[in-house]
Formats: C-alpha cells, structure tokens, sequence
C-alpha cells in the first residue's frame, strides 16, 4: 500500500491507499517540535488501531509546505517504513506545466491538488483550497497551472478578530440565522461564514472571466463543507483532493 502525506501549516493528513483505492486516512495537528520518533508512535498507533502492520506499506509520498518538517518525515519514512519517499517538488513529475513568473514559488499542495483536479474534473477548473491560508488555483482550458489569489483562511480570520479586538470572543465557525447579526456572536458569524462565501464568489467570477468559459470549481480543506453550504459556485467538494494528488503524482513517477 502506498502512504501519503500532505504536511500543512495547520493539519497533516495521512492515507493509505491500496491501488487507486483509499484504505484508510488520518488528520493530525501540525507540531513543529515533535521529532521523527514522535510522529513515528503515533503512526504506528494509527496504524494499530486499523489493523494496518508497517510491512504492508510499499511506498511513501510527501507533499509539505513546512520545510522542517519535511527532513522529518523523510526521516520517518526511511526508518519506520524501510521507504524512500517521493517528495513533490524540483525534478518531480507532474505533467503539470505552471505558468508564473516564479515556479518555485508554487506551494507543493497548491500542485498536487492541480494535478488531481485536472485529472478527476477536466479543465480548465478553480481549485479552492480552505486552509490555513484560503487559495484560489487556476488550471486553464490547455491544462496548464497559470496562478493562484491568496486570502487569509477562515479560522485564521477568526484568530485574528479575537486576538486583536478585545471585545470580541472566540464563536464557533458556524452558520448563523441571520446575515443581520442581533448580537456580537451571530455577528461575527455572519462577516466570517458569509463574508467568505461572498468572497469566494466574487474571486470565482473574476478568475472564470479570465480563464474564459465556464471553469469548474473544487474545494477542499477543512471548512470547504461550511463555505460551499453557503453557495452554488463550489460544484464539487473533495476532503482527500491533495491525497489523491499524490498518489498520482507517485504513480507518474515510478519506473
């Protein structure tokens, strides 16, 4: 079976898949401290709980957005999985021509989800990415990855309202009653749930204007579920889009 790992800011996620079909997927904080032993115990506590032994991993990809930690779970793979994992980035092939002005500048995740959305629902397509950070990755009409908008995420906006105003609280990233908030909790809902649905429509309209057609729109992260409730431009949501990017991308690249 195949293990990938996509290490985000925020999350990691882990998924076994047998084949092209997934067997078994994990979503564990993001610990910049925890050394490869660490996250090695609570791999193999994973693993036990579903009844998974380390032997019948065969192979490892990782996709990271957090450079110390990528030579940590290089280091996990090596000694725990007895693998030597592929790692999305320079001389990796993804059959994914980007169009920027700085290539290496393009987060692995932000690739990988490129390289599965094109491949499940065609181009040229709008990937959203609800994370840490909210991203808005363009594929065109050829296929090609031609750039991305960038917006702070969700719970990041949340954060910031309670850190840096003092009489707001902490709510809940949920739907309120009404967009006209009668109290300060239903308010801050409102500006956060349906703020951001307004601000992925308006991102949407203006990126499909610029890829010319109808580009088809994929959400994925965390809190895609919440936003896409809230409106009728996100067409499809899939949670595991970056896992089943990397498998893809592993698969490209095996002899």
């Amino acid at each position: 079976m195949l293990l990938c790992i996509d290490i985000g800011n925020t999350n990691i996620k882990l998924g076994l898949f047998n084949d092209s079909k997934p067997r078994a997927h994990w979503r564990i904080a993001t610990d910049h401290a925890k050394l490869a032993d660490e996250y090695a115990m609570l791999l193999l506590d994973l693993f036990a709980a579903e009844h998974i032994q380390v032997s019948d991993v065969t192979g490892c990809a990782i996709s990271s957005v957090v450079p110390p930690l990528t030579p940590v779970f290089t280091e996990l793979a090596r000694r725990y999985l007895k693998q030597a994992p592929a790692i999305v980035g320079p001389g990796v092939k993804t059959g994914l021509s980007i169009r920027t002005d700085h290539p290496v500048e393009v987060g692995a995740d932000l690739i990988v989800n490129a390289v599965a959305a094109r491949q499940l629902y065609g181009v040229p397509v709008i990937i959203i990415g609800f994370g840490t950070a909210t991203t808005f990755s363009a594929v065109s009409a050829q296929g090609d990855f031609v750039g991305v908008a960038i917006a702070p995420g969700l719970y990041t906006g949340a954060e910031v309202l309670f850190r840096f105003a003092a009489k707001l609280p902490q709510v809940e990233l949920a739907r309120p009653p009404h967009a006209i908030g009668k109290n300060t909790i239903h308010s801050m809902q409102s500006g956060l749930i349906f703020g951001f649905a307004g601000l992925v429509e308006g991102l949407v309209k203006r990126m499909r204007a610029e890829l010319g057609g109808h580009a088809r729109v994929v959400a994925t992260g965390g809190l895609a579920e919440i936003i896409a409730a809230e409106t009728d431009v996100i067409e499809v949501v899939e949670p595991d889009l970056t896992l089943m990017g990397l498998r893809m991308i592993y698969e490209m690249n095996q002899p």
